[in-house]
């Protein structure tokens, strides 16, 4: 008697192993107020339905992530989402049998695609030239300039009128120092991202040959006039104590969100951190250089988008789709928004938070889109790619290191960043 209650509690235990969730792993990437919203997201997803679980997995830096999400693969461990920051767009372009595009991926799954839907500036960065979009771009995000209102005020600067060309940034910071409102008057995250990709859309020139990379692989052209005059005016400010150089990514935040500097330029995904730090901020639309001629152009995305591994059973890719139709539910893409100031990628979204009266109530936080959206792009001005950008952001930034540090000026910096480059890229593609 007593055997065969055991044998009937194991047959009736047997159902609850056979529902048990599919998991889905997600690498990411953020860190600080971004990872909560990531959190969030996921626990959202997971208590919506109950055939999967989403675990995302925090693995370091946006280079950090991507250089481990390539070891995984190597090693055939390669995880099921993966967060991949926009200059490895490229790298996983070209990494033929390692991802599924996410249009496949949703119409496999069931879900109806239809790229109309998405901010087209964003979703085109991440599509084939034929129009497949290959990732889900989760956190898009444009460069935009904060600034410290209490700063400004003990500088005698307008702090409602933000700085809208470098001249009157530079001029601003000077105040600041000068004034001794604070002990550093400008500080940039990204300038690779900032000072070289954007300011070249932003201020329509050409950052490389063949559309920027975007019809075949690139020669750079970040030599040119307008670059060596900016950089060199970067490089003027260090000189002077007023710009300080915080690290080739993020890092500069904190030297913001400290107080130690008035003017930062970041990704507009920078908001939660800032908003977080209680201070009095604004926001400013990127400035641009008064001498370009029909500047300002448009705004590139940055951020990341999420990629689908190859390899996977099924079902995993059911549950991806899932994910996928669920981050783009209209609700889900608002809160995304205005939680991280990252943009929304579905015009619904958009559409519902402007509805809302969200910018009305938040002056500054459209201003990201609005640079994205306002002109139709140019060949300067569609984004950059090539098969190496991490590593030619990394030439960039060791050139940049030397000029502040006084060892070169911008002319050498930009020429050997250049010459550097576009030997590293014929490396790249074998030539």
């Amino acid at each position: 008697m007593q055997r065969t209650l055991f044998w009937l509690a194991g047959l009736m235990a047997l159902p609850v192993a056979a529902e048990a969730k599919t998991e889905i792993s997600w690498w990411h990437a953020m860190s600080g107020a971004n990872a909560e919203v990531v959190t969030k997201i996921a626990n959202d997803f997971n208590a919506s339905q109950s055939d999967y679980e989403l675990k995302p997995v925090f693995k370091g830096t946006y280079p950090e992530a991507l250089n481990a999400g390539i070891a995984a693969f190597r090693a055939g461990q390669a995880p099921d989402i993966i967060q991949v920051f926009d200059v490895g767009t490229g790298v996983m372009m070209g990494a033929q049998g390692a991802i599924k595009p996410v249009a496949e991926v949703l119409n496999e799954g069931g879900f109806t695609f239809d790229k109309s839907q998405y901010l087209p500036g964003i979703v085109g960065y991440y599509s084939t030239p034929e129009g497949e979009m290959l990732s889900f771009p989760y956190n898009s995000s444009s460069p935009i300039l904060y600034y410290n209102k209490d700063i400004f005020e003990k500088a005698g600067l307008d702090v409602d009128s933000p700085p809208k060309t470098w001249a009157e940034v530079w001029d601003a910071a000077r105040k600041i120092k000068e004034s001794g409102a604070a002990t550093c008057g400008y500080t940039s995250t990204w300038l690779t991202w900032i000072h070289t990709e954007n300011f070249a859309a932003w201020n329509d020139v050409n950052w490389g040959t063949n559309e920027n990379g975007l019809a075949g692989t690139p020669e750079l052209r970040i030599d040119g006039p307008l670059f060596v005059k900016h950089f060199q005016e970067i490089a003027d400010l260090a000189k002077e104590g007023v710009f300080v150089y915080g690290g080739r990514t993020s890092e500069a935040k904190q030297n913001f969100t400290s107080g130690e500097c008035g003017i930062l330029t970041e990704s507009s995904g920078g908001l939660g951190d800032i908003v977080k730090s209680g201070m009095n901020y604004g926001i400013g639309q990127l400035p641009y250089d008064e001498t370009a001629e029909g500047a300002p152009q448009n705004t590139t995305p940055g951020g990341a988008s999420l990629w689908v591994m190859g390899g996977k059973s099924d079902e995993i890719y059911k549950g991806v789709a899932a994910f996928f139709n669920y981050l783009s539910q209209t609700e889900v893409q608002q809160f995304l928004h205005e939680q991280s100031g990252y943009l929304p990628v579905t015009m619904a979204a958009y559409e519902a938070t402007k509805a809302s009266g969200f910018y009305d109530e938040n002056p500054g936080r459209e201003t990201p889109i609005l640079q994205m959206m306002g002109k139709e792009p140019t060949e300067n001005s569609k984004g950059v790619r090539a098969p190496n950008l991490p590593q030619l952001r990394d030439i960039q930034n060791e050139e940049f290191e030397k000029m502040l540090a006084g060892q070169q000026d911008a002319a050498t910096a930009l020429k050997n960043a250049v010459e550097r480059g576009n030997a590293a890229l014929k490396e790249a593609v074998g030539g």
